[in-house]
């Protein structure tokens, strides 16, 4: 049964504190970083391209970021400030989640308040909330699909938890493929426990028919466009796009991502429910965070994949310390922060490592302070790493490129400006000359460029005869293809990516007989 009331409205009230703490927080380091110079992050070009082109599917993400660029954007502005708010938002949302499962398992105002400042400054959750990506949203949709779960267990009315789980799950698959993980192992959890007859029931069939109807027109796009999502993801595998772990080392990651002093909240929240001595009928989540695991090590994943799971395992952690400590004077007095001890190492721990997360320091502090605390970031992909981890390396060097590419259109001939096209190797080149390069000369063309979902966008009539192009190949390369090629800018800021720097920005003219300038040839899903 429920607590009283009055302790539900004071649950959702500390819950909202801290929501709105940790979102004021994110503006704050948000607005920082910007005055430090650290620009937009590649990723965020792309899906501002894609809010543009509002679709049911894109070839290596969910449509809903694209809305949530677009939103963005239209409430917000251009600013880095505008387009990130969402996300911090989302995080927000769902340290507040965090807050009322901790309730909705037993948990009273200690154990609600650990696990929130518990979460509140860990690295991976502030770097999620402090930029426009679809995993920023990740935990609000896998931690509303458990807690709908976890009332369902409570004895809450099945209706409206189920349809709670099965908006959350669709949503999610909307959001990012991953989603189908949680479901596949909450499903095997279920499964294995005596709560399997949840799934059998109207409620379910009401809530998971709910889930299909969200998720189907993703599904339906991609029927149509052949399945670009699995060729994407095919392609990742064969070309070891991802830094594949061993075992062993994933756990170990696993333990550092959420900050090492946090095992004993959320590696005894795992453990209570296993044991389903602590809250009773939750064996079912225990064996979710097990079966999570076991998928993520088959298939490979980033490490940063099972982030969006911890929330519900430190609340559960919580409730278990708070039931192991009932006998502590500041417990039984009913003290908001019974562990201050332990909570004040976290906060400390957490600050440590913020400027991982967040740009607190410019980038040559930055670079001194991470080398003096030996602080080290593994990259989750097999790119080249330069001075700076490529969470920030990639927030340099758009803007310059896209003032030297203006620069070149607007040296051209009114006639070579009407016939000229621009060429981009990546969607982050292309992205930015559509967002940074199209803001400051609206008569540049829309780049073109043959990665994912830019491939799929067409050539928008290039003939490929004139080309304002971005690429690492060397001039000897190009007259193979054209007859005609001037180098009109370098891109070279120091602090970039290696893949970035160095390239050339070419005005090419006069493609050669025979070769021609095919673009269904060159669909580059990477």
């Amino acid at each position: 049964m429920y607590p009283p009331e009055p302790e539900l409205r004071s649950a959702l009230r500390l819950a909202a504190v801290f929501g709105v703490a940790r979102l004021l927080l994110q503006f704050a380091l948000t607005l920082w970083s910007t005055h430090l110079t650290y620009g937009y992050f590649r990723d965020e070009f792309y899906y501002l391209a894609c809010g543009r082109h509002l679709a049911w599917g894109f070839v290596d993400h969910g449509p809903l970021v694209a809305v949530q660029a677009r939103l963005g954007e239209w409430l917000f502005g251009r600013s880095v400030f505008g387009i990130r708010v969402l996300s911090a938002v989302a995080e927000s949302v769902a340290l507040f989640l965090t807050g009322v499962t901790t309730y909705a398992l037993g948990g009273r105002r200690a154990a609600q308040s650990l696990s929130m400042s518990a979460l509140f400054l860990v690295p991976i959750f502030v770097a999620m909330g402090g930029f426009l990506s679809m995993n920023s949203c990740e935990p609000m949709f896998w931690l509303g699909c458990i807690l709908a779960l976890v009332l369902l267990g409570r004895g809450a009315s099945a209706v409206p938890c189920w349809i709670a789980f099965g908006v959350s799950a669709g949503l999610g698959l909307l959001n990012k493929p991953s989603m189908a993980f949680l479901l596949v192992a909450i499903g095997c959890g279920l499964l294995l426990t005596a709560q399997r007859r949840w799934l059998f029931t109207r409620e379910a069939a009401l809530g998971l028919g709910l889930m299909f109807l969200i998720a189907t027109p993703n599904l339906l796009w991609q029927m149509r466009n052949h399945w670009p999502t699995l060729e994407f993801l095919r392609n990742g595998r064969i070309h070891h796009k991802n830094t594949a772990l061993p075992p062993l080392e994933f756990l170990v990651t696993q333990i550092k991502l959420v900050h090492t002093d946090t095992v004993f909240l959320w590696g005894a929240g795992v453990v209570s429910l296993l044991r389903a001595q602590t809250v009773r009928h939750t064996r079912w989540l225990g064996l979710t965070f097990v079966f999570c695991l076991a998928i993520m090590l088959a298939l490979h994943a980033k490490d940063y994949y099972l982030a969006p799971l911890y929330p519900a395992y430190f609340a559960a952690g919580e409730v278990a310390w708070e039931r192991y400590f009932a006998t502590s004077r500041a417990l039984r007095r009913g003290s908001l922060f019974a562990f201050p001890v332990y909570q004040a190492l976290l906060v400390a721990a957490n600050l440590k490592v913020l400027p991982v997360a967040s740009p607190v320091f410019p980038v040559a502090p930055l670079n001194a302070y991470m080398q003096s605390l030996h602080i080290t970031t593994k990259p989750s992909e097999t790119g080249a790493v330069g001075t700076l981890p490529q969470f920030y390396a990639d927030r340099f060097g758009w803007q310059e490129m896209s003032d030297q590419v203006v620069a070149a259109y607007r040296s051209l001939p009114p006639a070579d400006q009407a016939q000229v096209c621009v060429f981009a190797d990546n969607y982050g080149e292309a992205g930015a000359l559509d967002f940074l390069g199209r803001y400051a000369e609206p008569r540049l063309p829309p780049a073109i460029s043959y990665q994912n979902t830019y491939w799929l966008w067409g050539p928008h009539g290039c003939t490929g005869e004139l080309l304002l192009s971005i690429t690492g190949d060397e001039p000897e390369e190009l007259r193979q293809v054209y007859r005609d090629v001037q180098i009109v800018g370098v891109m070279h800021n120091p602090h970039s990516v290696p893949d970035e720097q160095d390239k050339n920005i070419y005005l090419l003219r006069h493609r050669l007989p025979g070769q021609p300038f095919n673009w269904a040839t060159e669909k580059n899903y990477f």
